[in-house]
């Protein structure tokens, strides 16, 4: 047997076979990864919309903050007004 034989038997009985199960380990680790990637999509999917309803409920309150702030402006500006009022009937009040 030549060389070249040798070479072809010693790839074919030792070899091959080593490629052969790294190639099954290398599908199995693809699965694995498949796996995580689709967990990661759900928790990603999942992060997104917890985010979207949080996004929600915090426009929500600004604008009951908003309204109640347009309140307290005009009771404020109401407030303002009748003490300017007061202050010009007093002003005309002979002393």
């Amino acid at each position: 047997m030549g060389l070249n034989d040798r070479i072809k038997t010693a790839f074919q009985d030792v070899i091959a076979p080593e490629l052969h199960i790294l190639r099954g380990d290398i599908q199995r680790l693809d699965q694995k990864i498949d796996a995580v990637d689709a967990r990661l999509g759900i928790e990603i999917d999942g992060l997104k919309a917890e985010t979207i309803s949080m996004k929600g409920e915090l426009l929500a309150e600004i604008r009951r903050v908003d309204v109640r702030i347009d309140g307290v402006d005009r009771e404020l500006r109401t407030a303002i007004d009748v003490r300017e009022r007061l202050a010009a009937l007093e002003a005309r009040r002979p002393a």
